[in-house]
């Protein structure tokens, strides 16, 4: 009877102590990883750079205004004044409208720059006829940029999701970690429970002096357990501590009082999305590392395009209208024009081939990639999806056989109390039970991992 009114004495302890600490859930501790941790925060200054990239592609297209102007004065002479003063607009493929104005003046001027003398205008059109004109390098840049920030996004949700697993399974450690203490904690209270039952008994000549040491000895080892497991438990609360920031990036350290959730099993599905997963139906396809590598390859392709087109001749042809009286549209015939053309072609073409040749193995090493990152993927999900299963079974059994040692241990307590037993085979049957308790955790943190790890896999959205 005094036993038992002790039992009760320190489940009561052990209750109010689980009452006044804090429970960290780990819904709760995601939402402070998405919302303040720097990677995070890394992660969303990838998307800010392919779109200030994309910016800079549209550049190229801007309206350009120029404006040259030269002027010589030696000893008095004006050699030559000139202004020379134009507005161009570049277009898609290549083509590109200018709009000019020229004044120019002076003793020593050249006669084939001698203009009227309020100037001369002249409005026309650039046009390669050649290399630059279905694809050109501005052109490229401006698709290759809008490719860029897709895949940014792809590569945004991999390494968020890096990072949420890598949190999730310091969080698995942490609880795991916790639970162990627990059950160290209840155990050592039954061992000084049992050891100040049994020397009572002993005193009173109930029983032998070595059950007196045998409770002593059980005692020790109990108390050492439980040492260990709480330098185990102050290590993963400080890898914990690694992921908790708070705003203007401010760490946060885990304090003594906070304790994991000891539910998780009940919401990790709802909480990594694993509830609502079809293994079975799920699109490889639309996994963000494979849309990455697919904007990638996408990229090469324009890429590949434009090496191609280099290999062309540059063939480059003007043609201007020339007027004194711009603000008089029929003024610009056909009888005052300026025009020219400019051909460049490279002999050997040999840089043009070379890196036609390399962007060609780029798309060859990106397609393998491809391949071998969608059968790695779908080979993974599969084995993944098995072992969960098996974890499930296996933390079904591990319940059971918890609780018929639990069974056991107390039948062994009441034939021990009746003095049909003796203190080693509750000690033997306690131990069994122990050791049974960590392998379901153990098993329960494997589970809880496989889910995470699966969840890292898929790159589930919505998290």
């Amino acid at each position: 009877m005094r036993n038992t009114v002790l039992i009760l004495l320190l489940l009561t302890n052990i209750i109010s102590a689980q009452n006044n600490a804090t429970v960290l859930t780990l819904e709760e501790y995601l939402g402070y990883v998405k919302s303040f941790h720097p990677i995070v925060k890394q992660a969303n200054l990838i998307i800010s750079e392919s779109e200030a990239k994309l910016m800079k592609a549209r550049g190229a297209f801007d309206p350009k205004l120029e404006v040259d102007y030269n002027r010589k004065k030696f000893k008095g002479t004006k050699y030559y004044d000139k202004l020379n003063a134009s507005f161009k607009i570049p277009t898609w493929f290549g083509i590109e409208f200018k709009g000019n104005f020229e004044e120019n003046s002076g003793y020593y001027l050249n006669p084939e720059a001698s203009l009227p003398e309020d100037g001369l205008y002249s409005a026309g059109v650039s046009i390669p006829i050649a290399k630059g004109l279905l694809t050109n390098k501005r052109m490229a840049s401006l698709r290759q940029s809008q490719l860029y920030v897709k895949q940014a996004q792809a590569d945004k949700k991999l390494l968020i999701n890096n990072i949420l697993y890598n949190a999730t399974v310091t969080y698995f450690n942490w609880l795991k970690h916790y639970n162990e203490k627990i059950v160290y904690e209840n155990f050592l209270n039954n061992a000084k429970t049992r050891f100040n039952g049994i020397k009572k008994s002993y005193e009173a000549g109930d029983k032998p002096a070595i059950d007196t040491l045998e409770a002593k000895i059980t005692l020790i080892n109990r108390k050492l357990n439980l040492e260990k497991s709480k330098i185990k438990f102050i290590k993963s609360s400080l890898e914990l501590s690694n992921f908790l920031w708070l705003k203007d990036n401010i760490p946060v350290e885990i304090e003594e009082n906070i304790i994991p959730d000891t539910n998780t099993i009940e919401i990790i599905d709802h909480v990594l999305n694993t509830s609502v997963i079809d293994i079975e139906h799920f699109k490889i396809e639309e996994h963000p590392k494979l849309k990455s590598l697919d904007f990638k390859y996408k990229s090469l392709n324009i890429e590949k395009r434009l090496k191609r087109n280099n290999l062309l001749p540059q063939i480059d042809l003007q043609y201007n209208f020339l007027s004194q009286t711009p603000d008089i549209v029929r003024s610009f015939s056909t009888s005052a024009y300026k025009s020219g053309l400019n051909i460049n072609f490279p002999l050997f073409l040999r840089k043009e081939r070379a890196d036609l040749k390399l962007t060609k193995l780029k798309l060859q090493d990106t397609h393998l990639e491809i391949l071998n990152t969608k059968i790695s993927l779908n080979n993974k999900i599969k084995a993944l999806d098995k072992e969960l299963n098996s974890y499930v079974l296996q933390s079904s059994f591990s319940k059971d056989i918890v609780e018929d040692y639990s069974k056991l241990l107390k039948a062994e307590e009441r034939k021990f109390f009746l003095g049909e037993s003796s203190l080693f085979l509750v000690n033997s049957r306690e131990a069994k039970l122990i050791e049974a308790k960590l392998k379901a955790i153990e098993i329960e943190n494997s589970l809880f991992k496989t889910k995470g790890n699966l969840f890292n896999t898929l790159a589930i959205s919505g998290i």
